[in-house]
């Protein structure tokens, strides 16, 4: 921007503000513009501004506006008397025609540059057409260069092929010349050998120099390949074209030679390694291994190198059967034959780990070398120990027990299969090639392991009758030194029976618990093993029912023996005194006798008890989960289990009756012997009543207290709850019919409620409602002898139910025939 000043602040603009086409350019900004020029010029308009107002004075007093002008209608009215205002912002004028001229300046700037940009717009449509014929004309140019190329690439795939054709037939031709020359020298040489039989005498020096014997065996074998072949060929046609026949005898000739030069070579070749073996040169062992595998795979190298190995010699086999099986005259332990063939089969792996190190240094295919070793052992070495070791046993007539019985060969079997199994998979981490060696070691044990639970079974049989005999010999002994001693005093008749271990149970389940553990060893496929599995703990379940059962029943003859004792000692009436003092005397020992068989029953029923939890222990706990696999299994040893214990529990059933019948009788002897006539009848009624129990009561009470402290501890959850609920009914029976025996009066009325409430108090031991509610009966009873007769109907308002034993206990009053106790109360039951 231009502008022409002079050096005063008070002259005007001489020229107007001039742009250019530089203003323009850039940022340009309309915003900008104006700034600046207002910046530049307001500056000179605030000073003339300031100036004018001093010079004035500001005489009117009116302020300026904010355009620079005063008010119009002021500057109209003193106009004429003081002359026109000068223009605040005199620039104004100036500015506006700037703005005209530079506006137009812009529009002819705007056409320059439009006719600039047509021209730039034409100029750039010629070079863009040009630039496409250019991109044409190259496209073009490109395209045949292509094909240029391609034909080229054809030219030389072209080329090579033919060069690679002429390559091949190249090849063939050489390989056939070669193979022509090779074959003209195998004929001049199988001429040698179709020479008369065993004339070998002629042969090329190539078959007898030892330098060149890999390169002479290996023409034999093409030789003896050839003439094999081609009397095979010959033979089809034999018969056809008769000419034949002489060149196939002329071939037969030449195959014999061969064959007896490769044997006579073969031989040369395995005495020269049995040498080199001897003297441990394993590289001519090598090298002779690697010639022999020429001839039939080099198996008779192998076999004659395994055959001569030391550890398959007799008297080292002869040494593993001293080793594991000791003196002759010694019984073997299992635990001793365990740690022989431990140590055995660690000697046999240490060297047979020796020799894989030799066989991989000499022979060119060491798998099948360390198969025949592997085999070797596993059929020669190993069978000879194990049938010296497993004899088997004869089912009919077995093995006394004195001898280790079946057992011992059961342990043995278990053992040797175990150690076996190790070595066989010792020898397979060694190396044993394409070998089964896992079958081969079933192999060994297959006619074992065939008839192996029938043995199981058979042995714990054997055990169990071996172990009855064992207990039953105790048991003689023992009454032999104790017995008579206790006869003689009534006061264990039981004493010679053998009772019912615990211990001998859990004895049953240990032998099970080692069959079980062979079970798992001989038969790991899940069906078989819970067949197996079924079979061996139906033995156990058979053992304990047999066992507990005939415990109980040998406690029951204890009883009966008991109840027969007492018999002997029932007498009549008419006997004397001193035949009924020896009889009291022998029923005491009798009942001693029965209280002694009580506890021995109670005992047995106890120890049956834990051995049947043991049982079951036992199955939840080892066999339960062995049985999963066969759909059906478990639900059928459950089933065998109840139905096995279940002879056990008609045994217990009746046994308890019997303890029943011992305690009854028991009772109905001390109240027999004991209770007076005078309990319940006092002969004067002045004197004060005794409220004590009766002697009877007390010892009846303190009887049953003592006796039944055994079926407490012995009996638990609803046998107890039975056997106490049966016993309570009988008592409570037993004791109202002793009762019908006796007349009581007021006082012996009393006197019987205080034995009813003592009877009652012992039997709410029993947790037996039913028995409670029949002895708070009887306490209510007890009181038709308490209350005077015309109290007797109200006494049983509310209760009708014990009217009937009522009317047998009014009978009993003193008072009942002279108190007319009949007709008073005849209303209150029907006359019989």
């Amino acid at each position: 921007m231009k502008e022409i000043r002079d050096g005063t602040k008070s002259n005007k603009i001489s020229q107007p503000l001039v742009l250019d086409i530089e203003d323009f350019k850039g940022d340009f900004s309309f915003d900008a513009l104006f700034g600046n020029l207002v910046n530049e010029l307001l500056p000179s308009f605030q000073e003339e501004d300031a100036d004018s107002l001093e010079a004035n004075g500001n005489i009117n007093g009116n302020d300026a506006l904010p355009n620079g002008r005063s008010g119009q209608g002021q500057g109209q009215g003193q106009g004429q008397g003081q002359g026109q205002l000068t223009p605040l912002f005199p620039e104004v004028d100036a500015l506006l025609s700037m703005f005209k001229n530079s506006c137009s300046q812009l529009v002819e700037i705007r056409k320059q540059v439009d006719g600039k940009l047509f021209n730039l717009k034409k100029d750039v449509s010629a070079q863009d057409s040009k630039h496409r014929k250019t991109l044409g004309e190259l496209e073009k140019g490109v395209d045949g260069l292509f094909d240029s190329f391609a034909r080229l690439d054809s030219r030389i795939s072209s080329v090579g092929q033919t060069a690679a054709k002429i390559g091949d037939h190249l090849q063939s031709a050489d390989s056939q010349r070669e193979t022509a020359s090779q074959t003209m020298e195998l004929i001049k040489y199988l001429m040698e050998f179709n020479s008369s039989p065993g004339d070998l005498m002629e042969l090329s020096p190539l078959f007898s120099d030892d330098s060149r014997v890999a390169e002479a065996a290996s023409i034999a074998q093409k030789l003896r390949s050839f003439a094999e072949e081609d009397i095979g060929r010959q033979g089809v046609t034999m018969q056809s074209v008769p000419g034949n026949a002489t060149a196939s005898r002329g071939l037969e000739v030449a195959v014999g030679n061969l064959q007896e030069y490769c044997n006579e070579l073969e031989n040369r070749l395995l005495s020269r390694f049995d040498t080199a073996s001897q003297k441990r040169e394993l590289s001519t062992m090598a090298e002779c291994a690697k010639i022999l595998s020429q001839f039939n795979r080099g198996t008779s190298a192998m076999q004659h190198y395994v055959g001569l190995r030391p550890m398959f010699d007799v008297e080292v086999m002869n040494a593993d059967t001293r080793l594991v099986l000791g003196d002759q005259d010694s019984l073997p332990s299992p635990s001793n034959v365990a740690r022989a063939l431990s140590s055995l089969y660690k000697e046999i792996i240490d060297t047979v780990r020796k020799e894989a190190a030799t066989i991989t240094a000499v022979f060119p295919s060491p798998n099948d070398v360390m198969s025949i070793l592997v085999q070797r052992v596993m059929e020669d070495r190993v069978p000879k120990l194990l049938e010296k070791l497993l004899v088997k046993p004869s089912l009919v007539h077995p093995p006394p027990m004195g001898e280790g019985g079946l057992l011992l060969y059961l342990r043995m079997l278990a053992v040797g299969y175990e150690k076996t199994q190790e070595l066989a998979k010792d020898l397979r981490s060694v190396g044993c090639g394409d070998l089964d060696i896992e079958g081969l070691t079933e192999s060994l044990f297959i006619d074992h392991k065939d008839m192996y639970i029938e043995y199981e079974q058979a042995s714990l049989r054997q055990l169990y009758k071996s172990k009855m005999e064992e207990l039953l010999s105790e048991s003689q002994l023992s009454g032999e030194s104790t017995g008579s001693i206790g006869r003689s005093k009534g006061a264990s008749i039981s004493s010679s029976h053998q009772q019912i271990s615990v211990t001998v149970v859990t004895e049953f389940v240990r032998w099970n618990e080692e069959a079980i553990s062979r079970c798992t060893l001989f038969s790991p496929q899940p069906g078989n093993l819970a067949t197996n599995v079924k079979t061996v703990f139906t033995c156990l379940l058979d053992q304990v029912s047999q066992y507990t059962t005939e415990g109980l029943e040998r406690a029951r003859d204890g009883l009966t023996e008991a109840a027969a004792l007492r018999e002997r000692f029932v007498l009549g009436t008419s006997v004397s005194r001193r035949v009924a003092a020896a009889a009291a005397s022998a029923a005491e020992a009798a009942a001693a006798a029965g209280e002694s068989s009580f506890r021995s029953f109670m005992v047995a029923v106890q120890r049956c008890g834990s051995s049947v939890a043991i049982v079951q222990q036992y199955f939840a706990n080892s066999i339960s989960r062995l049985l999963l696999p066969v759909d059906g299994a478990h639900a059928a040893s459950c089933e065998e289990m109840a139905t096995a214990m279940s002879s056990a529990e008609g045994a217990a059933y009746k046994g308890l009756q019997q303890c029943i019948e011992t305690v009854m009788a028991e009772v109905e002897r001390l109240l027999s012997a004991e209770q007076k006539a005078t309990d319940y009848k006092s002969p004067d009624d002045g004197i004060v009543p005794d409220h004590r129990p009766t002697n009877a009561c007390i010892r009846v009470v303190a009887y049953l207290s003592r006796v039944l402290e055994a079926a407490f501890t012995a009996l638990e959850g609803l046998n107890k709850q039975a056997f106490l609920t049966e016993l309570g009914n009988r008592l409570h029976k037993g004791l109202s019919n002793h009762w019908q025996k006796y007349t009581f009066n007021p006082s012996g009325g009393l006197r019987l409620k205080r034995d009813i409430t003592e009877y009652g108090d012992f039997v709410r031991s029993f947790n037996a409602p039913t028995v409670d509610e029949k002895f708070e009966s009887l306490s209510i009873m007890a009181n038709v002898f308490i209350v005077a007769p015309e109290s007797l109907s109200s006494l049983f308002e509310g209760t009708p139910s014990i009217l009937k034993d009522a009317q047998r206990f009014i009978q009993l009053r003193e008072d009942y025939k002279s108190a007319k106790l009949a007709a008073k109360l005849s209303s209150l039951w029907p006359t019989s």
